[in-house]
């Protein structure tokens, strides 16, 4: 039996990577999760594990913040104690962060296997960092799971071999299917905020693109007070505290948005699939908006889920005022049965199948 390493180290991995975690418990498997802290210290990760049901990690750096360089450093080199220690035969990484870049050089220059998923997608943007991790854990992964059949295209393109390639479909699809359900039996968030279900707009923006330049920033609060301005619903922004200190240095102000601490996983996840329409500039909630048949509009020039754009579920927009409050007018008009390209819900049991 193989010994699998489950390396992650921010609350989107932990989501996509909870359908494979909880498939190794159910089988039995041998296999240990390694949390790096690159977001939150584990501590403040426990309550998410114990919201989502899943297995405490085993390891956990700690490495918290610091520069791209720096943070990438520190997690290479202690995810290499671990993996020198325990052995394993196969590392599994998700995404496309520093934590899954080290994880995957740490494993690779100790001769142990790596297995990326969501394997092949691109922005085509190398100013994102994000942009840079991905290719480079594709190109020394051994087990690519793409999600899509587009991805493994792109895999083809850039000369990895077709046998390392598998389209599995997405593991977020599992994770919402999943994680909706374990959602639904606590208090709901729509209550407490005083919401109607498909009377209100949800807003994410947290990405250093967009939060850190203060043009970007501001064409983006006022596009959703053109928003708000435009349809009278009441736009709903759980702001992230480095997002807050960005909009303070600024100067941004907003009356038109309601601004709420961030919320829990499943919270949100209960806020989304009950949404009229989400803006965002993150992946995954583009990724969820499609399987919750929700209209997004993306608050970025480029996506990595091109899908999305193809079946319909999503826009992109910018951060140009009036292009946000055009993005939305159009999403509001579209149908909402587009069909979901990231598969069927079971990646997780797909990608532990090959590995076992």
């Amino acid at each position: 039996m193989q010994k699998i390493a489950i390396v992650l180290g921010t609350r989107p991995e932990i989501i996509k990577m909870s359908p494979v975690i909880r498939e190794c418990a159910k089988q039995n498997l041998n296999y240990f999760i390694l949390h790096t802290g690159q977001h939150y210290s584990y501590n403040l990760d426990k309550i998410f594990f114990e919201q989502l049901k899943l297995p405490e990690a085993k390891y956990n750096l700690d490495v918290g913040s610091g520069t791209h360089g720096a943070q990438t450093g520190t997690i290479l080199r202690e995810i290499e104690k671990v993996l020198i220690q325990e052995k394993p035969d196969v590392v599994l990484v998700e995404g496309d962060t520093n934590t899954v870049l080290a994880g995957a050089l740490a494993a690779t220059k100790l001769h142990i296997k790596v297995g990326h998923v969501e394997a092949g997608l691109r922005s085509y943007d190398r100013k994102m960092p994000e942009e840079i991790n991905r290719v480079l854990a594709d190109h020394c992964s051994d087990y690519l799971f793409a999600p899509t059949e587009k991805s493994r295209q792109i895999l083809l393109g850039e000369g990895i071999p077709a046998e390392r390639i598998v389209v599995t479909g997405n593991t977020i699809v599992d994770a919402v299917y999943q994680n909706l359900s374990i959602s639904e039996g606590r208090t709901s968030p729509l209550h407490e905020l005083e919401l109607v279900p498909g009377d209100y707009f949800l807003v994410t923006a947290h990405r250093q693109e967009n939060v850190d330049v203060k043009a970007r920033f501001e064409g983006i609060i006022k596009g959703l007070e053109r928003v708000a301005g435009a349809f009278s619903l009441p736009i709903i922004y759980p702001i992230h505290p480095r997002s807050r200190k960005m909009m303070d240095r600024f100067g941004l102000k907003s009356a038109g948005i309601k601004f709420i601490d961030p919320v829990d996983y499943l919270s949100f996840l209960q806020l989304e699939s009950k949404a009229k329409l989400v803006l965002t500039d993150s992946g995954g909630v583009q990724e969820e908006t499609c399987v919750l048949k929700v209209p997004c509009v993306t608050l970025r020039d480029n996506t990595e889920r091109p899908e999305t754009l193809e079946v319909g579920s999503n826009v992109l927009a910018g951060t140009k005022a009036e292009n946000i409050l055009e993005a939305t007018t159009e999403m509001l008009d579209r149908n909402v049965n587009w069909a979901n390209p990231f598969g069927d819900g079971r990646a997780g049991e797909r990608i532990v199948e090959i590995l076992t």
